[in-house]
């Protein structure tokens, strides 16, 4: 057996001890201070609920289950369960069970409706920590086979052996993937993909607010590194996460993006314990970019140098060009869509996609878990002609949701169709989106070339509905590394945002203790065009091809990945809609009623102008430039320019020229 150093205490051997006699101090790694599991647990068990407390947790359950839950159909339907009467035998069994017990049920009846966004999140000291082993385990497939490689090792690790690239054969003594497939029937994945995928990541990252704790102390992994086999031992450690700089306050009734939200908390923390672990550098370009912001006055030439690699919102976007055997393509990751401001989410991918070649975009969604709304949807418009639908949302009709849309004024249009509901039997009311449709539209095209996007089983909540409408509205291909989608379509609101909503002596929400809370898919969300009102919660999102993940993959920053996407990519048309605009004297610069608009058009053969508003006329191009006389019997406040290449919609292009600085 080969011995090793864990990351945080580099003299510490990783065999365990063969008996605890005292408590470790804790360590200092890169993340922080960190504990061992042992050590947690024995902190943990100094706090306790005592059985009002238990019933107090017990009774605001129920009173979501019953009276908010928007699933709850669903899920008894889908999975069989009836997470009611488990709340209710509970409640009758508190005093028959311990602590640890009761923890364990209340995670196993969340964890059986398979919904990310519905939880029980506990109580201090789990609610902000999380157990990591030093290294991150990915699959791959090799002759039609799947494969289990360790991709990442935590920075500061050193072994002999163990390193990226080990291929792990066994874990405590099981087969790995059957090590994998057990763990997965212990997550919250609404489909078999997805349950997979966060079984596979929870093997070496467990958020504790949401999850058991591991049940062993240490464990043991058997590996083949250059052909011969190893075995290796890791403690579980426990540390607190980072939060990300961008994010939303989900708790913060003060804030209208706590309200906007559909995202993964598990997937979201796992994301920031990973850059922590293995890429500690992209935390400090985070650090960075905050600080250079904050400059009252920062030097602009090394801003805008900056700006040409990194983003203004680095946990948000990262971006490159990639060179394909197919071409040259731009490439986005988006990491997260958890961030406070569509505004500015929506400006800095603008930016960033005018830096990059427009024969053809990348847009990375891998292990994204969501986030605000809004920010996914407003993006559809950048990337098509079409005019966006955005997904509708609806309640489940109960007197309490009726309460909610009679107390809220931005609630008020859901309140009819629940209030109906008593007479039509409903059990949905009516479906609207977040914000009007004329919002989801205001920007219009933006980029020209085809787009591909990639997806995976970890991608969830906002980034389903981003990938549904994407399909929806026929903008491009999806390229998926797993059959499916994590299928979460909901918007998610916290126990605390719904206690402070319903506030009153009436109020059946109570204050929780300790800081335990629940989270709960509070509004639906179906889709719209051909499969209209289809509800995405499990269901997800069907890629159009399946890419499996190579050892290249893992080892070679997503090469074999990105190469597939450039050939999907390379079929596809590239279009482009270039335009100028030009005054065609000085005193039309004053009251523009008279202009110019240079083009650069490529495979679109007819161009319709309007201008504000209503059209003006309509020619046939070819690709190249064309100078076409725009006019009007009043000032020129808006041009749309609308492409099409056989009859077929395929670019709009809208030039505000306040914004262009003509008026």
């Amino acid at each position: 057996m080969d011995n090793t150093l864990v990351l945080e205490a580099p003299s510490e051997a990783a065999d365990p001890p063969p008996a605890r006699k005292k408590r470790k101090r804790p360590v200092r790694s890169i993340l922080g201070t960190t504990i061992t599991l042992e050590d947690f647990i024995a902190e943990a068990e100094e706090t306790k609920f005592d059985r009002r407390e238990r019933e107090r947790v017990v009774d605001q359950a129920l009173v979501l289950m019953e009276q908010l839950y928007v699933h709850l159909p669903l899920k008894r339907a889908m999975h069989a369960v009836d997470p009611v009467q488990r709340l209710k035998l509970l409640r009758r069994r508190l005093g028959t069970i311990n602590e640890a017990q009761f923890s364990r049920e209340m995670l196993s009846i969340f964890t059986e409706l398979r919904d990310l966004h519905t939880n029980y999140v506990l109580p201090e000291p789990f609610r902000d920590r999380t157990a990591i082993l030093p290294f991150l385990m990915e699959e791959f497939y090799e002759d039609g086979r799947r494969k289990y490689m360790v991709s990442h090792v935590a920075v500061g690790f050193r072994h002999a052996w163990f390193k990226p690239g080990v291929i792990v054969t066994h874990w405590n003594g099981l087969p790995i993937d059957r090590a994998v497939n057990l763990n997965a029937e212990q997550q919250m994945g609404s489909n078999p993909d997805a349950r997979h995928a966060r079984g596979l990541e929870a093997m070496t990252i467990r958020p504790l607010m949401l999850t058991v704790p591991p049940d062993e102390e240490w464990v043991t992994v058997r590996y083949i590194a250059k052909g011969d086999p190893h075995e290796i031992q890791f403690r579980w450690r426990v540390i607190i996460p980072t939060p990300s700089p961008d994010s939303a306050d989900p708790d913060d009734s003060e804030s209208l993006a706590a309200y906007g939200l559909g995202y993964d908390a598990l997937t979201e923390t796992a994301r920031r314990v990973k850059k922590s672990l293995f890429a500690p550098k992209a935390v400090k370009e985070e650090q960075r970019m905050l600080e250079l912001g904050a400059q009252p006055s920062p030097d602009p030439k090394a801003l805008a140098r900056d700006l040409k690699k990194h983003s203004t919102m680095p946990d948000v976007f990262s971006f490159r060009t990639v060179e394909t055997p197919h071409g040259k393509f731009g490439y986005i990751r988006i990491w997260t869509f958890m961030v406070s401001s569509a505004e500015a989410f929506i400006q800095e991918f603008i930016r960033i996609v005018s830096l990059l070649p427009q024969t053809g975009l990348i847009i990375d969604l891998r292990a994204n878990g969501g986030g605000l709304i809004s920010a996914g949807e407003l993006l559809l418009q950048l990337l098509t002609p079409r005019r966006i639908e955005p997904s509708r949302l609806h309640f489940i009709n109960t007197q309490l949701t009726l309460a909610l849309c009679e107390r809220i004024p931005w609630l008020a249009q859901w309140k009819e169709s629940i209030e109906q509901s008593v007479e039509t039997g409903s059990a949905f009311s009516y479906g609207f989106p977040l914000h009007p449709p004329e919002v989801y539209n205001s920007i219009g095209q933006i980029y020209y070339g085809p787009v591909v996007l990639i997806v995976d089983a970890l991608c969830y909540s906002t980034t389903d509905i981003f990938a549904a409408g994407f399909q929806d509205h026929n903008i491009g291909k999806i390229l998926g590394t797993s059959g499916n989608m994590g299928a979460g379509g909901a918007n998610v609101w916290t126990h605390e945002i719904l206690r402070q909503l319903l506030a009153g002596a009436d109020s059946p929400l109570k204050e929780l203790p300790n800081r335990a809370s629940f989270r709960v898919a509070i509004r639906r969300t179906t889709r719209v065009g051909e499969r209209s009102g289809v509800p995405v919660e499990g269901l997800g999102v069907i890629p159009d091809e399946l890419h499996r993940m190579t050892a290249n993959d893992l080892l070679n920053q997503n090469e074999d990945l990105i190469n597939d996407a450039g050939r999907i990519l390379a079929a596809m048309p590239v279009r482009a809609l270039e335009a100028e605009v030009r005054a065609n004297s000085a005193s039309a610069r004053s009251t523009p009623s008279s202009l110019s608009v240079e083009l650069n058009t490529k495979n679109i053969s007819r161009l319709d102008v309007w201008v504000n508003g209503r059209p003006q006329t309509s020619l046939d191009v070819e690709d190249g430039e064309t100078t076409i006389p725009v006019t009007a019997t009043t000032a020129i406040r808006e041009i749309e320019l609308r492409g099409f290449f056989e009859n077929e919609l395929v670019a709009v292009r809208r030039i505000f020229l306040e914004a262009e600085g003509i008026m």
